[in-house]
C-alpha cells in the first residue's frame, strides 16, 4: 500500500487526530458515509430510469 508500513500509518493517524480532534474525525467519517450511500442510491435510481435496448 504505497510503501507505507504500519508504523508510518500510526504516525499519520496520530497527526490527523491531533490536527482535527477525535470528535471532528468521527463527524467527517459519518458525513462521508452518508454521502457515499446517497451516491449509490442515486446510481441505482439512474439505472432503473434508463431505457433498456
Amino acid at each position: 500500500m504505497l510503501g507505507l508500513g504500519p508504523l508510518e500509518l500510526v504516525i499519520i493517524l496520530v497527526v490527523v487526530v491531533l490536527i482535527f480532534g477525535a470528535g471532528r474525525i468521527s463527524k467527517i467519517a459519518g458525513e462521508m458515509g452518508s454521502g457515499i450511500s446517497a451516491f449509490r442510491k442515486g446510481l441505482q435510481e439512474g439505472e432503473e430510469e434508463s431505457p433498456e435496448e
